[in-house]
């Protein structure tokens, strides 16, 4: 069986050295060269530990802002916390899930590092930091000189999606989206993609303020805001409407069927996320696709950085990709 002294004999430093890096001794003074290589050895020698004493595998949490009833109705970050699941057992990291209902079982586990996703006030930030200073935030960046972050770019993602319906000659454009709350309820989350489509209209001097309804990101409050517009815009519709995430542009579809109104030919649809089911309804939804599998499995990259101590902070924009079905024209 390998011992330390093995490892350190390879890796040519001392076996003091060999032990604190691989008991995450973050006092330790040592480049990020000889970490890696440290534990690149003990894997390559079947390295194990003494029962008794701290894995060598990392124990890493992955804290959502959700409950997990509420996350079987958001696919967005159920795919995400995928990719952090996949990218886990690939590198074989002790995974442990706390979701927003249970985060008192935090403090009770040994851990190293954490990917927190979804919008975490000051307050809650505060709280993990007590458990370790090693997070990093997925669908947020709450302070990109302090914490490493996994971002969508919903501002250009946003224009992509105007710039086509401009190109396609629509002028009366609407926008129907969600508005979210930090889960302590101490502030409203601003929201990228509503900020760009009122800047983005009003830098082409586009009338926009009665085609803006906003409610929650969900199927329901997609199909009641667009009955909604429907109802008050009467031929006032717009002919294009950019909607805040595919869920609720689901929602908005059913309201349009019912009502009468032809999708594209008469208001063209598009949402964002590309989950699974927007190629299954009728018509197959336009959408921006998010990578969110690949923002989970970029947000264990990341940590694992951290774990071999990295100190500077890094913040991944992912990018997107506007895929035309037929609910727009």
């Amino acid at each position: 069986m390998a011992t330390i002294k093995d490892i350190a004999q390879k890796v040519k430093c001392s076996p003091s050295t060999v032990s604190r890096v691989l008991n995450y001794d973050e006092t330790l003074s040592v480049s990020d060269d000889t970490k890696k290589r440290i534990f690149e050895v003990a894997e390559e020698l079947s390295y194990s530990k003494k029962r008794g004493k701290k894995s060598l595998t990392p124990k890493i949490a992955i804290i959502h802002w959700y409950t997990e009833k509420e996350e079987l109705n958001d696919l967005y970050y159920m795919s995400i916390r995928l990719g952090v699941e996949q990218r886990c057992q690939e590198e074989r990291l002790e995974l442990v899930k706390i979701f927003k209902d249970n985060y008192d079982e935090l403090e009770k586990e040994n851990i190293q590092g954490m990917i927190a996703v979804g919008k975490f006030s000051s307050q809650e930030i505060a709280s993990l930091n007590k458990v370790t200073p090693n997070i990093v935030f997925v669908d947020y960046d709450p302070d990109n000189e302090k914490y490493d972050a996994v971002v969508v770019d919903f501002e250009k993602a946003t224009k992509k999606v105007l710039d086509y319906f401009a190109s396609k000659g629509h002028e009366r454009i609407g926008y129907i989206g969600g508005r979210e709350t930090f889960r302590d309820a101490s502030a409203q989350i601003v929201d990228e993609r509503e900020i760009t489509f009122k800047r983005y209209m009003t830098e082409r001097d586009q009338d926009h303020e009665s085609y803006v309804y906003t409610g929650s990101f969900t199927v329901d409050d997609g199909y009641s805001l667009m009955n909604r517009a429907i109802e008050e815009l009467g031929e006032k519709l717009p002919t294009a409407f950019f909607v805040g995430n595919d869920t609720m542009a689901i929602g908005c579809l059913r309201a349009l069927h019912e009502n009468g109104v032809a999708v594209p030919n008469r208001v063209s649809l598009i949402g964002v996320n590309d989950i699974s089911v927007s190629k299954y309804v009728y018509p197959a939804l336009s959408t921006v696709k998010v990578y969110t599998e690949l923002m989970g499995e970029t947000a264990v990259g990341l940590l694992m950085e951290r774990l071999l101590r990295r100190k500077v902070a890094k913040k991944v924009t992912m990018s997107t990709k506007l895929k035309l079905r037929k609910s727009s024209k």
